[in-house]
């Protein structure tokens, strides 16, 4: 493997065993991850998915765990990976604590250790913007999958000038090589696989960062705005659904949508 790509990966194992180091099971929010009102990303991601119930999921880059458990409460035989041995165990850990079983892998997104043409579903959260060479993952993800299997991801686009602040402040909570979607991803996605689609979420109801720093003062390197967001709640987000029906549309509009915060993208395997 390339040597810088190894240094990246190493970076990126010591900032998230550390992460998984600092956090308790408990700790952990795995149905609001996919439940809560400010979860639009991976309650698509589901409805898309159709019934998992004993379908075999790859959660690549399963951080610490809340996909992969959610899975297997769902009735899927799951296989959590991740570059960070201390974010597989925390994920197995978590399941355990569930009720339910994960089988961890410590492997990078660029050369899966799993087997080939062995999964229903491949999921990415939030994962792909870490990956530095895109092509040689999708390949990965292309051979786990079986034929006609899927592949669903959710990751930040590179062009929303708020998020793009926020970035530049959020120092302490994100790794330095971290490199937010383009078109250009989407289009490398359709030359691995056919039926690409994608969709993108939060507009609009991004005023909930600027709440945060300028109302809560919280500020970006004091707690994870993107896991904050997990611990909302309907009552406490009663001004917010009005701006995710405004989302909706300008989702709708092909120049405003590529200002979103996320984009998810999935894709048939040829």
């Amino acid at each position: 493997m390339d040597t810088k790509i190894s240094e990246i990966h190493q970076k990126e194992v010591d900032f998230h065993d550390q992460w998984a180091a600092s956090t308790k099971v408990s700790e952990v929010e795995v149905r609001a991850a996919f439940e809560a009102i400010t979860a639009p990303e991976n309650r698509f991601i589901l409805s898309q998915m159709g019934s998992i119930k004993g379908k075999r999921i790859l959660d690549i880059g399963s951080g610490l765990g809340e996909s992969s458990v959610y899975f297997a409460l769902l009735g899927a035989d799951v296989t959590t990976v991740d570059i960070s041995p201390k974010m597989v165990e925390l994920a197995v850990k978590l399941g355990e604590t569930y009720g339910v079983k994960l089988t961890g892998v410590v492997s990078a997104a660029e050369s899966l250790n799993v087997s080939n043409s062995s999964f229903d579903f491949v999921y990415i959260g939030n994962l792909m913007h870490h990956i530095t060479d895109r092509a040689k993952m999708f390949e990965q993800i292309q051979q786990a999958l079986k034929p006609n299997g899927k592949f669903f991801s959710w990751d930040p686009l590179a062009y929303n000038p708020v998020i793009n602040v926020y970035r530049k402040m959020a120092t302490q909570v994100r790794t330095e090589d971290e490199a937010p979607l383009t078109t250009a991803d989407l289009a490398l996605a359709k030359k691995y696989f056919y039926n690409v689609g994608h969709q993108e979420f939060w507009f609009l109801s991004l005023v909930i960062f600027l709440k945060y720093y300028f109302i809560d003062r919280v500020h970006p390197n004091s707690d994870r705005y993107w896991k904050r967001i997990l611990r909302e709640t309907d009552s406490s987000l009663w001004w917010f659904k009005p701006l995710q029906k405004v989302d909706q549309i300008i989702a709708k509009l092909p120049v405003m949508r590529w200002m979103a915060w996320n984009i998810v993208i999935w894709g048939t395997k040829k």
